[in-house]
């Protein structure tokens, strides 16, 4: 199984500098959509190992990151190149439309 690391106000910023792009799961622990969401973003980061980093952030526990990026409603999902934001999905959707998604920020 691909790496997921689990965001947070001390590593975040070294996710910005990451050379491959970074797709970043704004999530809750409450939010249905969110584990809906979580074992497809898994599965994405198995498949796409080596050309996509991914990571989770816990919304309740990272209000500051989420604010940072406008995150309004979960799940979102951001895709950073070269640190800023490339793409940005908002909403549960099935694993096909969200490769779809993931693929044209890549």
């Amino acid at each position: 199984m691909a790496a997921i690391t689990e965001v947070n106000a001390s590593n975040f910023d070294s996710l910005l500098q990451e050379q491959l792009p970074v797709l970043i799961d704004f999530w809750a622990p409450w939010c249905g959509p969110c584990r809906m969401v979580s074992p497809i973003v898994d599965q994405i980061a198995d498949e796409l190992a080596g050309r996509l980093v991914v990571a989770k952030c816990n919304v309740d526990e990272n209000q500051d990151i989420a604010m940072r990026y406008g995150v309004m409603s979960i799940p979102t999902l951001v895709i950073l190149k070269g640190g800023a934001e490339a793409n940005r999905i908002v909403g549960a959707m099935p694993k096909p439309k969200l490769l779809e998604e993931i693929e044209k920020a890549l």
